[in-house]
């Protein structure tokens, strides 16, 4: 590290000394491109899109998708644009009525105390911003002034409603309040009611709610049809169930949603050795639900690649009763403990309950074994001899 940033020459540096250019080196292997990051953004790049008119037939939301410093210039210059350009218009109407003679004449003028175009230039500001100084006014001796006013009031109303309403949307985003609903970075699969089940675990850090939340889980991979067709994002819902049942969460607490691996499921043939050969799957979590303040619905969205699933663990209790009222360490959320679980797909299962009643019969004699262990090692505090009892 000293290396990379020149504090140390990189002869010096010892672990280059121990490298050895003869041996050869491995790259790591790549990692599958994800279609969800575990922050939420679709990794999906648009290439050759031919119409790009598409995008300013919707101005606004093109505006509020834009990135902040790209709208912060449009916001700048559409005022600056708006100012030069009417007054221009003001300087051409005083220049056609005479008005820039420097007092000379007596005609009324249009505009009065316009001498330059930096008069006209803050007088325009001072029409579209309503600052009103009170040095220049319009008067009743040119009806196309009294309508280039009226013009500019309105431009500068539509200019301001719409520009105050890109900034508030950007600022009110639905995927802010996004960013305090956290998901475990592990998901495990377990026993769970005799049934293998995926289980992860979801959150909430703010105290205001989300109501009517609900989740759903996709499984994607790339597959190929009966009739050879490739597709490279083929998108399976499977139903997530939680304690109440249904996709519908109280999220008062971090819940631990599941999934019951069974036929129906397309993780019904998963094996805990596919978990580091397995490339090709993917599980999007999204959750949905209606922020509480401001009525804003929000969408959470993660996802879990193959080496992120952890066989046979458990997530572990985070929810205590202390003075009263329930706490939640947050420290322990993503915590797994490990716990009894076959070896094998949810299908093998099925087939063969004898492996859970092995399992379960394993895990119940084990305390007992461990146990009368650990007396046989213990050493007796005393002894009584024979000769004691005669």
């Amino acid at each position: 590290m000293l290396s990379r940033k020149g504090i140390i020459p990189e002869e010096y540096v010892l672990t280059r000394l121990a490298e050895d250019p003869a041996e050869p080196r491995y790259r790591a292997r790549e990692r599958k491109a994800r279609f969800v990051s575990k922050k939420g953004n679709c990794n999906v790049a648009h290439k050759n899109i031919r119409e790009q008119g598409r995008f300013l037939q919707d101005v606004f939301t093109t505006l509020v998708d834009l990135k902040w410093p790209h709208t912060l210039l449009i916001f700048t210059m559409s005022f600056l644009c708006s100012w030069l350009l009417f007054a221009m218009v003001w300087w051409l109407i005083a220049f056609a009525h005479g008005d820039l003679a420097n007092g000379e004449g007596a005609t009324v003028p249009c505009v009065t105390s316009i001498n330059s175009f930096s008069s006209a230039f803050l007088f325009s500001i001072e029409v579209q911003v309503t600052i009103g100084f009170g040095g220049r006014m319009v008067t009743e001796e040119c009806p196309l002034a009294i309508l280039i006013l009226i013009v500019q009031n309105i431009v500068g109303l539509m200019i301001n409603a719409i520009m105050l309403g890109c900034i508030f949307m950007k600022t009110a985003q639905a995927h802010r309040r996004a960013e305090t609903l956290i998901f475990s970075k592990h998901a495990v699969i377990a026993l769970r009611h005799g049934r293998l089940c995926f289980m992860l675990r979801v959150g909430d850090l703010r105290k205001s709610m989300i109501i009517s939340a609900t989740i759903r889980m996709q499984v994607v991979r790339k597959t190929t049809s009966p009739e050879g067709e490739v597709v490279p994002l083929h998108q399976v819902d499977i139903p997530m169930e939680n304690g109440v049942g249904g996709n519908s969460i109280f999220l008062v607490a971090p819940l631990v949603i599941y999934h019951i691996i069974d036929a129906n499921s397309p993780l019904y043939d998963l094996a805990p050795s596919d978990l580091h050969h397995h490339q090709d799957l993917e599980i999007i979590v999204i959750l949905e639900g209606v922020v509480e303040t401001t009525g804003i619905t929000t969408q959470a969205r993660t996802s879990y690649l193959a080496d992120e699933i952890l066989w046979g663990q458990r997530f572990v209790p985070i929810v205590t009763e202390e003075d009263g009222r329930y706490a939640v360490d947050y420290s322990k959320f993503g915590n797994t403990i490990k716990v009894p679980t076959p070896l094998c797909t949810a299908h093998q299962l099925d087939e063969d309950r004898s492996l859970l009643d092995a399992l379960t019969l394993a895990s119940a004699r084990g305390p007992l074994r461990k146990r009368s262990v650990a007396m046989a090692k213990a050493k007796p505090r005393f002894s009584i001899s024979p000769d004691s009892l005669s």
